[in-house]
């Protein structure tokens, strides 16, 4: 049983179906039937005029946007173990031409309203430094925390006080939208977010994320973004294919569906092991302090996952699975303890 990452996953039926159905000729690039409804179904999503685009990869998708909203001699504010940080090959410099990324801790790899507010009152004037111009949060974060809609609003306000803009990276929004119980717009442009990258692949795509952008000035970077894609090699040919699996998660409510059974397989696998947890489980990605023995042993029982530091594992679940398919493991946690 595999709970390595969620990007290693089967796609789901329903997103299969509708690249099937979609195998047929149309307009190129993103002048098809499919591209041309994305804006209206994430806009009925997210209660709010929307302006939608499909890129080829998470990391396309946050770097595209941070590119929309930092100049080359700006700053991005962000978590110091965001995925932009620890995990895409300096992708964030090279779409921005430069970019820094100004990197705070948190718990949970949460960044909190107090670091921020100290981080930019630290902020000199002139040209000697870097101004901030950007601030970026993983929506549910690296550790599996979910950000409420009070804490985003609270990162909000002081974006919008200091006139930089805000990025979400929700590679794993769904899970964390399943978690809150609340609206898509209550933790996104409600809060202040004026650019999303809404995860697909983790959450049962097959391949392409979604760049969302919200706000008075979406339709202005939605375009600047569109040749930032063309420009990175990121514009498909056949963009139709993509499109559809978007629409294929988002209109018949697949995407919340998927999160909410991958939330409640991590759910049975953290009531097995309560004592082991390092951080509360809110999405799908648990992290257990297990010795080196102990992992040995559950890999040799067939169960395959991440070390994560010494002493410690992470474990994903996904959308095709439920609390019955990962009893087996929660079986092998428990006993584990004597």
């Amino acid at each position: 049983m595999h709970f390595f990452s969620d990007n290693t996953t089967p796609v789901s039926p329903q997103v299969m179906a509708a690249i099937a159905a979609a195998d047929r000729a149309d307009h190129g690039y993103d002048g098809d039937a499919w591209s041309a409804r994305l804006d209206a179904a994430f806009s009925t999503l997210f209660e709010t005029d929307v302006k939608a685009l499909w890129v080829a990869s998470g990391t396309a998708a946050n770097c595209i946007a941070l590119a929309t909203l930092c100049p080359p001699y700006g700053g991005i504010l962000t978590h110091e173990e965001a995925h932009i940080v620890t995990d895409e090959g300096g992708a964030p410099g090279f779409f921005t031409h430069g970019a820094t990324l100004m990197t705070l801790p948190g718990e949970g790899a949460k960044l909190t309203p107090d670091a921020v507010a100290a981080k930019l009152a630290a902020m000199r004037s002139g040209v000697h430094q870097s101004p901030p111009r950007a601030l970026s949060i993983t929506q549910a974060t690296e550790y599996g925390r979910a950000y409420t809609p009070a804490e985003v609003a609270a990162l909000g306000d002081l974006a919008r006080t200091h006139g930089i803009g805000f990025h979400m990276d929700g590679a794993r929004f769904a899970n964390a939208v399943a978690h809150l119980g609340c609206a898509p717009a209550d933790v996104t442009w409600r809060a202040g977010v004026d650019a999303l990258s809404f995860g697909c692949v983790k959450n049962g795509g097959m391949i392409g994320e979604a760049l969302l952008y919200f706000g008075p000035d979406a339709a202005a970077r939605a375009a600047e973004a569109k040749r930032w894609r063309k420009r990175s090699g990121h514009l498909f040919s056949k963009g139709r294919y993509l499109a559809a699996q978007l629409l294929a998660m988002v209109e018949g409510g697949l995407w919340l569906a998927n999160a909410r059974a991958a939330n409640e397989a991590a759910q049975a696998l953290a009531a097995a092991i309560p004592a082991r947890l390092l951080h509360p489980v809110e999405a799908n990605e648990l992290f257990v302090r297990l010795t080196a023995g102990e992992a040995a042993q559950l890999r040799s029982d067939g169960f395959d996952f991440y070390d994560w530091g010494e002493g410690a594992v992470r474990l994903v679940t996904n959308w095709s699975q439920d609390a019955a398919s990962v009893a087996p493991l929660a079986a092998a946690l428990k006993a584990l303890d004597p």
